[in-house]
């Protein structure tokens, strides 16, 4: 892939940006061919997003998840606010760390959460 001089972003600022050559082989030079694998839900996993969600409805959805017999769940908490710090002390240290095997972050505001197996 050709490296960009300033020359070239000034050309490209100043008129209208047409690339060369075709998409594909642009997508296939930025591995964007590749599809991006998703999780893997089934009845033992679950992905919760607690964007909009307050404490409460928080607290409420994993201790549920906690108790129903799901194995493993992803639980996209944002990367700052409330409730990325309240998972991390919930699985710790309340009600709910005897139901939790691990708490492992995937990225800045999501972890997988692995729950004991209920009898």
């Amino acid at each position: 892939m050709k490296q960009l001089t300033d020359k070239d972003i000034c050309d490209m600022v100043n008129v209208d940006f047409v690339p060369s050559g075709d998409a594909k082989s642009v997508r296939r030079e930025l591995h964007l061919s590749k599809k991006i694998p998703q999780p893997h839900i089934t009845p033992e996993h679950i992905v919760l997003d607690w964007h909009q969600h307050t404490e409460q409805q928080a607290w409420d959805m994993i201790i549920d998840i906690a108790k129903s017999g799901i194995r493993t769940a992803t639980i996209i908490t944002g990367a700052s606010g409330i409730l990325k710090t309240k998972l991390q002390q919930w699985v710790d240290d309340s009600l709910l760390s005897p139901y939790v095997i691990s708490c492992v972050p995937l990225n800045n505001g999501s972890f997988e959460v692995r729950f004991k197996k209920q009898k």
